[in-house]
């Protein structure tokens, strides 16, 4: 064991000490939380998620007196490397980040070196109505061991207007017939955007003869053989792509605006719900739909943390456990206001697409790496 595992070992020791004592009393806890404001780093590009933020933020103030104050980043990544900065320095109290909205790349990250507070989520109180039945320990394949508490579902879903795209594709290669049919009208976020991203691992697992390699870390495989027919497919669809793949929309959101004006025949979201959202806030016509390909929608659950050296740990633990309450998690999933699938289960759940497991997390930098290296500009 190498000196940056041992020093992540006792990091996960010594935090699960502290919250085996914490957390043996919920009431002590919520009267350690009054009065505490908890720095909430999430990413902050959907109106209707800062919305649903700030309902949630004022029903934290009124029931338990704690302030949720939501810190809008772009990547979290970004607030990763300020922990890691902030565990090189010595500071192991009074952090400025009380929890994250994580997932995947970020959460091993954190969790490799010994980043995170816990465990503590099977002491939640509301982990008790967590459905079970979705992959709600596991995270991009890394066991999640308790030190980040599931918060919702996400799956790579995309969205056309029936009215000028009455049959929409039902595989990536049928996508590449779409594109070439209608030249510049096809496209995905430029990554390593997140959803441009999943776009790439989406259609490397469709593309792929054997897709076993990418449920392990990246090192262990032959990654130019394994990631050849992705680029072989790019260099196709870039030729006929909008802006004959030159340029790509930002996120998720220009590629619904771009399907709006009629640029795009096709726009990208993480969220199955997206549509019926959009629609009902004016941000689409009536006629989008959202469809997943028939090898299913890349999926995987969101995720909240508390960084072990959080200012306001009880403030952090009585917000995630509100967050993950039925009443929280109903509105969450209701399109008039978020449309996120739930983590627990409600009597007018929806039912999700066809699911598709994501890879390994190592994929995920890799594919970036040699993604911007091909096509960067």
């Amino acid at each position: 064991m190498n000196l940056k595992s041992i020093v992540a070992a006792c990091a996960l020791a010594f935090t699960s000490a502290i919250s085996a004592a914490d957390l043996s009393n919920w009431e002590k806890i919520e009267e350690g939380a009054q009065g505490q404001t908890v720095y909430f780093n999430a990413w902050g590009g959907s109106q209707e998620i800062n919305a649903y933020l700030r309902w949630a933020g004022d029903e934290l103030k009124d029931r338990y007196g704690v302030t949720l104050q939501h810190v809008k980043v772009s990547d979290i990544a970004e607030t990763v490397n300020r922990l890691v900065a902030e565990k090189a320095a010595g500071k192991n109290e009074g952090g400025s980040v009380d929890m994250v909205w994580i997932n995947g790349e970020n959460f091993k990250s954190m969790k490799s070196n010994g980043l995170l507070f816990g465990p503590f989520v099977e002491n939640l109180p509301n982990w008790s109505i967590v459905d079970k039945s979705l992959p709600v320990k596991e995270d991009f394949t890394e066991p999640t061991n308790g030190l980040e508490a599931p918060w919702g579902v996400g799956q790579l879903v995309f969205i056309h207007d029936e009215k000028t795209l009455a049959n929409p594709p039902a595989s990536f290669n049928e996508m590449l017939s779409l594109a070439k049919a209608f030249p510049g009208k096809i496209t995905y976020p430029k990554p390593p955007a997140f959803h441009g991203t999943s776009f790439l691992k989406a259609a490397l697992l469709e593309l792929s003869m054997d897709t076993a390699p990418l449920y392990k870390p990246a090192d262990q495989a032959d990654f130019n053989a394994v990631t050849a027919p992705l680029w072989k497919y790019l260099d196709e669809l870039h030729t006929v792509a909008w802006r004959q793949g030159k340029q790509f929309p930002a996120a998720s959101a220009e590629t619904m605006q771009l399907l709006d004006d009629g640029e795009l025949l096709l726009a990208i979201t993480f969220n199955p719900n997206a549509a019926e959202t959009a629609v009902k806030n004016g941000t689409l016509a009536p006629s989008a739909k959202a469809f997943a390909f028939n090898e299913g929608a890349l999926s995987n659950i969101h995720f909240m943390g508390i960084p072990w050296n959080a200012n306001a740990k009880e403030g952090a633990l009585v917000a995630v456990n509100f967050l993950m309450s039925e009443e929280a998690q109903a509105r969450k999933a209701n399109s008039d206001y978020w449309g996120d699938p739930a983590v627990v289960k409600l009597s007018d759940s929806k039912p999700l697409f066809k699911s598709q497991p994501e890879p390994h997390p190592s994929w995920q930098g890799a594919l970036e790496q040699e993604w911007l290296k091909r096509y960067g500009q």
